[in-house]
């Protein structure tokens, strides 16, 4: 009997903190939503007080769960605005579904910041940078300057495809650039001479050795390069080299020269 007392004792003191989170004000609110209890949270969605400057403090939260967040939303969904939305999408817990369906509202920098926000999961970073991918098409030359020096990997990467000398360059310079894009832009027929060179002469690339041998492989490579990489290639690399290279009788020449001054 005293149980059944305990548990109706709980019960009212549970009503009547539920009644007070219904009734509360504005100034009330910013303190409740800090409630660890997520079924008084999903009450106090239902204050008409409630504004979006509570749910924006209340999705900084990283103890939500999903199911609350869907609520969040749902409660807001016909109303919905920017600054929610983008709260919505910096939530760890906000499910792949309701990212996918906000990602198109954010602006290009919004996606780009969601890539880099240490607090956001693999598959909302994942999902903003296919955004951002599925844009370029329409996205600005500065913008895509911009986005060269700042993007994540896979947008600098898709990126560096345009082999545009100038957002060419921004991208050699972004420091999550990662050298396989590089090694497979130098093998693909949107490499250029001046692109080849903008590698080769660049800090951070000009000694990678793979850099170097798919750079002296290319048909469009300045003879320059040759002539300054050559005399420092081992010489097993230099046969190699020469037997991909009968096709570019100039190149031939070039690494023949090399090979005499060997004694070869």
């Amino acid at each position: 009997m005293r149980m059944n007392t305990h548990t109706s004792s709980i019960d009212a003191q549970a009503i009547k903190k539920y009644q007070a989170g219904l009734s509360a004000d504005a100034d009330k609110l910013y303190q409740l939503i800090l409630d660890p209890d997520q079924q008084f949270i999903e009450v106090l969605l239902k204050n008409a007080a409630l504004s979006d400057d509570h749910l924006v403090i209340l999705l900084k939260r990283r103890d939500l769960t999903t199911e609350l967040i869907d609520k969040i939303h749902q409660n807001r969904k016909q109303t919905l605005s920017h600054r929610l939305r983008l709260a919505l999408t910096r939530n760890p817990a906000t499910s792949g579904n309701l990212i996918r369906s906000i990602l198109p509202y954010l602006r290009l920098f919004e996606l780009v910041d969601l890539c880099q926000l240490p607090g956001a999961s693999p598959d909302q970073k994942l999902a903003a940078e296919r955004t951002i991918i599925q844009r370029l098409p329409t996205t600005p030359l500065g913008n895509k300057i911009t986005l060269a020096r700042r993007g994540s990997a896979g947008v600098v990467a898709e990126l560096l495809k345009e082999g545009e000398p100038q957002l060419f360059n921004a991208c050699l310079g972004n420091p999550r650039l990662h050298e396989g894009a590089v090694y497979r832009f130098l093998r693909s027929s949107a490499a250029t001479a001046e692109t080849i060179s903008q590698v080769a002469r660049h800090e951070r690339w000009k000694m990678r050795p793979n850099l170097r041998q798919a750079i002296l492989k290319h048909p469009r490579t300045p003879d320059i390069w040759y002539l300054l990489w050559l005399p420092q290639l081992q010489l097993h690399l230099l046969k190699q080299l020469r037997a991909a290279s009968k096709a570019q009788p100039r190149k031939l020449s070039l690494i023949d020269n090399e090979l005499e001054k060997r004694g070869m």
